[in-house]
């Protein structure tokens, strides 16, 4: 079986040298510091402030799958979700495996979205940091098995300067030195990225080994409420949904019925 991850980093290594022809990484930081004078809404307080802990996800397409919603607006699918009370959303921005774009994030924040918004990419090369600056996300996902130990270091010490937060996702116990590091959230993806199945009881495995005050989420094969409530009770505030969403007719009503059924079961248990 090939392995999917080492696929899609190396055309986004071949990706990003060819996009480094048209814009060097001085311009990129120049057009941060001259365009980007807010502060990002905070991905981390959202999550662990928010009632659902919810980071809803557009996502077009999978390199496992194929299109899942070819048609999916990037206009009004992730309004749809704040609408429904996401603590945040995930904008895929790869193009050649995922159907994504960074506009995709401009798009979103024009249509009216105001929450945290994750860059969700296999981030590689500080440009891809700019960029994501520019297109008006909040946070950025740094995957550890994509990088080594100074690697990451430097991205989230860039990725910092430039005031975006960093999501770090782990997938294995040996990847969970990379929470050393001190990311604002630390992410066990419960999807093998080599063949891309899931499993989550990762995450129900590795969360006692993670910092206790660490800002957890799980990634990845959610699609129940009653899931949400097992992943919260193992200590996580931090829920990254897409597929079982982006599925449905309409992803926003599928959010909001999910909140509905996360808020029953809370009464039913208070």
């Amino acid at each position: 079986m090939k392995d999917i991850l080492n696929e899609i980093v190396d055309w986004k290594r071949r990706e990003n040298e060819h996009l480094g022809r048209l814009f060097d990484g001085r311009e990129l930081r120049a057009m941060v510091d001259r365009q980007c004078r807010d502060t990002p809404p905070s991905l981390a307080r959202a999550v662990a402030e928010s009632g659902t802990g919810i980071i809803a996800e557009f996502k077009r397409k999978s390199p496992s799958k194929g299109w899942i919603k070819a048609d999916g607006s990037a206009s009004t699918i992730p309004l749809a979700y704040q609408n429904a009370g996401a603590a945040a959303i995930s904008i895929l921005t790869d193009e050649r495996f995922f159907g994504g774009r960074d506009e995709y994030v401009s798009m979103a924040r024009r249509s009216g979205v105001t929450v945290p918004i994750l860059y969700k990419n296999f981030v590689v090369d500080e440009s891809q940091l700019f960029r994501a600056r520019l297109c008006g996300a909040s946070a950025v996902l740094l995957i550890a098995a994509c990088l080594d130990m100074a690697q990451c270091a430097g991205l989230m010490r860039t990725a910092h300067d430039i005031g975006l937060e960093v999501l770090l996702e782990m997938h294995s116990e040996a990847e969970l030195e990379y929470a050393a590091l001190g990311p604002d959230l630390c992410g066990i993806n419960n999807r093998n990225l080599g063949t891309f199945n899931t499993d989550v009881a990762t995450s129900l495995a590795l969360a006692p080994l993670l910092p206790g005050d660490a800002v957890k989420v799980s990634e990845s094969g959610i699609g129940s409420a009653d899931t949400v409530a097992v992943l919260r009770q193992a200590g996580f505030s931090g829920f990254l949904i897409g597929e079982s969403l982006m599925k449905a007719e309409s992803p926003g009503k599928e959010l909001s019925d999910m909140i509905n059924r996360m808020k029953k079961q809370a009464g039913t248990c208070s």
